[in-house]
């Protein structure tokens, strides 16, 4: 009995530490990246979304382990001369609260494309968003196509970068399998808050971005301290990790998307390869117009911002809004 209290004592001790940790390197990333944009209550839950420019409205998502950083790096300056440009932080990551309280440490569920999408167009109503254009990048592609597929008349087209679009063979890596799990999210996520180094994100970011390099400044500035938050490191991977269904039953409505689409794909994809995604959509949505560049990787808005830039206009054209 004493040797069980013990075990019991230590392990809440070790416990406390890890807390601790965490505790702490949660508090500096979060001084040292704070929000750059407005925080807006939807339904009670607080979403983030930096807003530039003027013209017509586009709203940009982002992906997996991203926020709003990933296009304020440098993509938003080259759009604001034309655009509203609106960029949301996905429920659970950067500064936006999850979309629901259960969505606990203990759960392996986590938001639909769909109910991300719900939370961040109230968003936008509050924002005065009227039609908007919308663009995601890889997981935001599937937010971007279920807002679209909620709102075909209210939106004025959509631009899939990357997007994960359709179910996969195979399963993901150990990672999102164990953090998407009960008890992994639960006992393992504040273990890799608390001491992952930081070096490891920039290899991370190094095999995101293959076989394209990493911007210079692009690590500093992108705030990763923020996704590895233990709230934001669970929705991440249990958002990946229940991804496949919903593409599974979204995919078979893609066909009935009315809205000008432009898809823009690296060929050297091996992140979200385009062969199992972007080339099935462009058959699937009636008029999609999809754009394969040669040797580029998951990164496209950064490796080929011109090639992106030019899909939004077109998708803009396409809506008469230019």
């Amino acid at each position: 009995m004493l040797g069980a209290a013990l075990t019991v004592a230590a392990l809440a001790g070790c416990g406390a530490v890890i807390d601790r940790r965490a505790d702490l390197r949660e508090a500096a990333a979060e001084a040292r990246y704070p929000p750059t944009g407005e925080l807006i209550e939807v339904n009670g839950r607080i979403v983030h979304a930096h807003v530039e420019g003027s013209g017509p409205d586009l709203v940009l998502l982002h992906g997996a382990s991203g926020n709003t950083r990933d296009f304020t790096f440098s993509f938003v300056d080259r759009l604001a001369d034309d655009y509203r440009v609106i960029v949301f932080d996905r429920p659970g990551l950067g500064w936006t609260e999850r979309a629901s309280d259960r969505y606990g440490p203990w759960t392996p569920r986590a938001e639909s494309p769909a109910e991300q999408a719900a939370l961040l167009q109230a968003a936008a109503d509050r924002l005065g968003v009227k039609t908007p254009l919308v663009l995601g990048h890889s997981y935001g592609g599937a937010v971007a196509l279920a807002w679209g597929l909620s709102r075909p008349d209210d939106t004025a087209g959509l631009i899939v970068v990357s997007g994960a679009s359709n179910p996969w063979p195979g399963g993901l890596g150990p990672m999102y399998r164990i953090i998407g799990s009960s008890w992994g999210g639960a006992l393992i996520a504040p273990l890799i808050s608390a001491w992952s180094p930081y070096d490891r994100l920039n290899a991370a970011l190094e095999e995101i971005f293959a076989p394209d390099p990493v911007p210079p400044g692009y690590a500093r500035h992108i705030g990763a301290g923020l996704t590895l938050r233990r709230e934001s490191f669970r929705a991440n991977a249990r958002q990946v990790n229940t991804l496949r269904p919903h593409v599974v039953e979204m995919s078979e409505r893609y066909p009935t998307l009315p809205m000008p689409v432009e898809i823009v794909h690296g060929t050297a994809d091996d992140v979200v390869p385009i062969d199992i995604h972007s080339e099935p959509l462009a058959r699937q949505i009636p008029g999609a117009n999809l754009t394969r560049l040669k040797g580029v990787g998951h990164m496209p808005h950064h490796a080929a911002p011109d090639a992106v830039e030019d899909a939004i206009h077109r998708a803009a054209a396409r809506a008469r809004l230019r």
